[in-house]
């Protein structure tokens, strides 16, 4: 027991599990099913993102795409407005939105490696026109899915969100990348040190080329699945994702210096998130209060989760 709570990661669940209970005794029970439904859903697309903000900050201090909002967004606009309902194009129309994901993950290091601009400014300054690319592109049009995929983005499956399926399919192949790969000993070892990483023989140029596309790629197809999942794409769909995409890294016990990370937390953060907004909806409180207690909360978990309230330190 005491290896268990060790783990950072088993913090973000014991979290979610709190905050799930608290809501359900204050509805009395009513809304158990429907509030774990709605968690699974929702929680789907931060896993989502943060999967792939998590693979970019592993690559050590300053890794970070700001840019997954805006891919999102082009994403998600691109490919429905393709598809513009047709039955027979819903693959092509992820197609698509991945092509978007590989075309900003790409324009993205170009920036980085050879404008030499810190990540950060890189991918703030990419969000800026991928966004503007998106606004053009939509021009005030809300084109709904193919009724195929609009059904499957809100169906379930033996009682599972089908997004929640989609996300967890993709959470255990993130695993296996990370911690049975090639791929996932060289951006730890990028995050650790990327000096010693280059004298040990690791492509380092082209490991952070892969994991910023990588990242791009899974912001891209989830813009593609909220989109249909909502019934059409809007140009601010994917503005909570953006801190949304850092906090679930952060809560779900990776290392912010790189390094070190897990995937495991990325779905007990997300769920967690998902819940304390819920819950603080539930008792009433309005949307400045809700968003300062929720910080409070997040700061409360991340320091019980690193072990300074356990230890006095």
């Amino acid at each position: 027991m005491s290896f268990v709570f060790r783990k950072p990661w088993i913090w973000s669940y014991a979290a979610a599990a709190i905050v799930w209970i608290i809501t359900i005794l204050f509805t009395g029970g009513a809304s158990a099913g429907g509030l774990s439904q709605a968690a699974f859903t929702f929680a789907a697309f931060s896993v989502l993102v943060g999967i792939g903000q998590m693979f970019v900050i592993t690559l050590g201090p300053g890794n970070v795409d700001l840019s997954v909002p805006a891919t999102m967004t082009l994403a998600g606009t691109l490919s429905l407005k393709y598809m513009d309902g047709g039955e027979g194009l819903v693959l092509p129309g992820l197609g698509i939105a991945i092509l978007v994901g590989l075309a900003v993950g790409t324009a993205n290091y170009a920036l980085i490696k050879l404008l030499r601009i810190p990540p950060i400014i890189a991918t703030l300054s990419m969000s800026f026109i991928v966004q503007s690319t998106a606004i053009w592109s939509n021009r005030g049009l809300r084109v709904k899915p193919p009724e195929s995929l609009a059904s499957f983005t809100t169906s379930e499956l033996a009682g599972v969100p089908n997004i929640a399926v989609v996300a967890l399919i993709l959470a255990v192949a993130a695993w296996f990348l990370l911690e049975k790969s090639i791929y996932g000993r060289w951006i730890s070892a990028i995050g650790q040190s990327q000096f010693a990483a280059r004298m040990a023989g690791i492509p380092v140029d082209g490991t952070r080329f892969v994991t910023y596309v990588l990242c791009a790629v899974l912001a891209a197809v989830c813009g593609f699945l909220f989109a249909s999942f909502s019934g059409g794409a809007a140009l601010n769909m994917g503005a909570e994702y953006l801190l949304t995409s850092i906090a679930v890294v952060v809560i779900g016990g990776s290392a912010v210096a790189g390094g070190n990370s897990n995937v495991p937390g990325i779905c007990g953060a997300s769920l967690f998130m998902f819940l304390v907004v819920s819950m603080l909806h539930t008792y009433g409180f309005g949307a400045g209060v809700r968003l300062i207690l929720t910080g409070l909360i997040i700061i409360a978990v991340i320091l019980v989760a690193s072990g300074k309230f356990r230890t006095g330190r």
